[in-house]
């Protein structure tokens, strides 16, 4: 039995510039990193004695005598990508909810993989697993995704994910100092909007509008480069709240769909309660709003936003990583 632990991540700022129709053409840039929040997968090789070949355990409990009847889009692809022909058993738990911005799906499959490859005993690299996991989510089962969270789940920590014309990518830590990482330990949380998100709807509309939006990316990423800069010159973090809420306004001008009027609400409400800026997650809709808030305004925050779950979180350094091999 193997069992893997991959992190789910937060994007600080970039996000649009990772999707292929963009960085292809102009390159890419996001910031951002892994959080101590986390997906397990369990993998074993399953006995012959079972009236069924594969049995896949998630929100649903699947057992199926091929390859193709996985009903798992995820699961399905994986293993007729890596052509699973032994029967196998796989379980899938997270410690938050799927679909709720944090790259959860991406970091589902980037813990399959290193799950079953870990089971067969076949190595692989952290950059392949990554390009494995993007390679799988957007050319086999057509994903309408982005390649920043298969490069966060697989390589952990704070990085800048700069994107090449070429498709090439460079995953390059950003050095900084204990304070600092505490500091957006300890401002930065996350509240769910109570909005169950489909990521995929929101950026194919994106895409539809894509070459509306070329100007909207290119000012997303000249925002990203500005970021990266002020993070490591200035000695105080607080400047987080306002870039992000500059990215903010500029994210809902992607499409319609990325906000609403509860997202708003809850926005606007957590502005007027202290916050110096936030956003949504992942590409919009619902799920998770991220915000920055002092400490000193957060108790009155908190407590006025009692009802909305609040998920409190640090940044960590590891990526997908093997936990149990016996």
């Amino acid at each position: 039995m193997i069992i893997s632990k991959t992190p789910f991540r937060i994007s600080l700022i970039g996000g649009g510039t990772d999707f292929p129709s963009y960085y292809k053409k102009k390159a890419g840039l996001v910031i951002g990193g892994t959080i101590d929040k986390y997906c397990y997968v369990t993998a074993r090789f399953l006995p012959k004695v079972f009236d069924y070949k594969h049995r896949i355990v998630w929100s649903k409990n699947e057992v199926v005598n091929n390859n193709n009847e996985i009903f798992h889009p995820t699961v399905r692809s994986v293993f007729n990508y890596l052509k699973i022909d032994k029967g196998l058993e796989i379980h899938y738990q997270g410690d938050l909810q799927k679909n709720s911005g944090l790259g959860t799906s991406s970091s589902f499959c980037v813990g399959l993989i290193n799950s079953i490859k870990s089971l067969y005993n076949k190595n692989i690299s952290t950059k392949n697993l990554a390009q494995t996991a993007i390679h799988i989510e957007q050319n086999i089962m057509k994903e309408n995704s982005g390649s920043q969270d298969q490069i966060w789940a697989a390589y952990g920590g704070f990085n800048t994910i700069d994107f090449k014309k070429n498709n090439k990518f460079k995953v390059k830590k950003l050095t900084l100092t204990n304070s600092k990482i505490n500091k957006l330990n300890n401002n930065l949380f996350l509240i769910y909007t109570g909005i169950h998100k489909y990521s995929h709807i929101v950026e194919k509309d994106k895409l539809i509008n894509f070459n509306k939006n070329i100007d909207l990316l290119d000012q997303i990423y000249l925002l990203a480069k500005e970021f990266k800069s002020t993070i490591v010159k200035n000695s105080n973090v607080d400047f987080i709240g306002d870039i992000l809420n500059e990215y903010w306004f500029l994210k809902k001008k992607l499409s319609n769909k990325v906000s609403n009027s509860k997202i708003d609400e809850i926005y606007n409400e957590c502005i007027n309660l202290g916050a110096s800026g936030g956003k949504i997650i992942g590409s919009g809709g619902g799920g998770f709003l991220l915000v920055y808030c002092k400490k000193k305004f957060q108790k009155n925050l908190k407590n006025k936003l009692k009802k909305l779950p609040i998920i409190n979180f640090k940044f960590t350094d590891e990526g997908s990583k093997i936990i149990f091999k016996p």
